[in-house]
């Protein structure tokens, strides 16, 4: 089976998928607006909802709590506040939604990060009453960090300040300098009352003096890119397929997810890191032979040269290869409990490949509060965002986070439980204007 560029596209305008992530401070109501979307939308089952209603009245409100329908664990609920990640997954007739509630706590910036990290929207909230406050400051740094390319500034609790516009205005003219600054390329900012429903699915009545669109209709309508001529084509090995049976004596195929772009048949590509080149000569996807195949299609890809390829090898167009190197700079989000310290031994993991590393250097940690750098802190602890130099003991084919961000991000893990240390951003960020220069040392590992 066939597929031209013209069927592809058509295929991905009517199956798009956003993914976005809520993001403010404490009881800035995100998860009240986020079971508002899913009520007012028709997406939560007649169960769900006698559940809520149920917990409610336990409580002795007369209403149902809306908030309760994505505060899962028993602490958010006795507490009142998120603390893990929940995803949701539901659609309207427009677009498919994968929903990530993050947590508003300094202490859970970590689990900001891993909800935004795939967010192509995220909906930062901010209560009427308080304006942009630090917490505010935090969640726009740590989106611009993770290049989430469209941001909305939520005003919630609208109808605790009499609906007035001046004070939305202020506020929204207040974030909208603040993260611009950063490098948030859109932002969009809508008064909304999560609580009473304003501007969330339904247009508000109590603010006829806003003209833009509700919260859902902006998710509906927001453009997600899927220019595959503006993406790096990148296929990292996952797995050899080699049958040797009677009724594929000669097959030789390497299996994976395509990262980003297309691959087409016929196309001169270059396996990294070795540097090896060959055309490709077969695409199957789901038991078909097909002529393109685009990201994040699982695929298996035909090579026309025996080329010695495994695991973690990345396949890439020649005329649009990435460099390799063995000295990796970045901006980390430290995930863990433990500390990452100068010359630690780790892991790094990219995309299918990991390598041993030894961290080399860490020149400053960001204080997101006002974005100004703590030079030479020796070490990250939980919830710290700063710049890292790592040095490889092989090469690895990573492209900037700005570029890609499935292939310019990494893992760092420590070698000896498998725990997870850090989240990588590959290359420069807002959070320094020069490159960090590589100090070698030769102790330790011996590369």
């Amino acid at each position: 089976m066939s597929t031209s560029t013209e069927q592809l596209s058509e295929q991905l305008a009517a199956t798009t998928l956003l993914r976005f992530a809520t993001a403010g401070s404490v009881d800035d109501g995100k998860s009240t607006l986020v079971g508002r979307l899913l009520h007012d939308s028709k997406s939560v089952l007649t169960d769900q909802l006698e559940a809520v209603e149920h917990a409610s009245r336990s409580r002795g409100q007369e209403a149902p709590d809306l908030a309760l329908l994505t505060d899962g664990l028993r602490a958010e609920r006795e507490q009142g506040i998120t603390i893990d990640v929940a995803y949701r997954y539901f659609a309207t007739p427009r677009r498919r939604f994968i929903l990530a509630d993050t947590p508003g706590h300094v202490q859970y910036t970590r689990n900001m990060v891993t909800g935004a990290s795939t967010a192509e929207l995220a909906v930062v909230l901010v209560d009427a009453r308080n304006g942009v406050v630090e917490q505010t400051r935090r969640h726009a740094a740590v989106a611009a960090l993770l290049r989430v390319p469209h941001v909305v500034l939520a005003v919630n609790k609208m109808d605790l300040v009499d609906y007035q516009e001046p004070v939305f205005a202020a506020i929204a003219e207040e974030f909208t300098t603040y993260a611009s600054e950063l490098g948030v390329p859109e932002i969009t900012a809508i008064p909304i009352s999560a609580l009473a429903g304003d501007n969330v699915v339904e247009p508000s009545a109590n603010m006829d003096w806003y003209g833009g669109p509700t919260v859902l209709e902006h998710l509906e309508t927001v453009p997600v890119s899927h220019d595959l001529t503006a993406c790096h084509a990148r296929f990292p090995v996952q797995y050899v397929i080699r049958p040797q049976t009677a009724e594929h004596p000669d097959y030789r195929g390497y299996a994976g997810q395509i990262a980003a772009g297309a691959f087409r048949v016929g196309e001169e590509i270059t396996v990294l890191p070795s540097g090896k080149t060959s055309t490709i000569t077969g695409i199957d996807a789901l038991g078909e032979s097909v002529d393109i195949a685009w990201a994040p299609q699982s695929v298996t890809i035909r090579l026309a040269d025996d080329i010695d390829i495994s695991r973690g090898d990345l396949l890439a167009p020649s005329g649009d290869a990435p460099a390799t190197t063995q000295d990796i700079e970045a901006t980390v989000c430290h995930v863990a409990d433990q500390p990452l310290a100068v010359g630690q031994r780790v892991l790094l993991k990219h995309t299918t490949r990991t390598v041993k590393a030894i961290v080399k250097e860490i020149p400053s940690r960001l204080t997101l509060d006002d974005l100004s750098q703590h030079p030479n802190p020796g070490q990250l602890v939980a919830n710290d965002i700063g710049r890292v130099v790592v040095r490889t003991a092989e090469p690895l084919a990573l492209d900037a986070y700005a570029d890609s961000r499935r292939t310019g991000s990494f893992l760092l893990i420590d070698p000896a439980d498998g725990t997870t240390l850090a989240a990588g951003m590959a290359g420069e960020s807002f959070a320094t204007g020069k490159a960090v220069s590589v100090v070698e040392d030769e102790e330790g590992w011996d590369f």
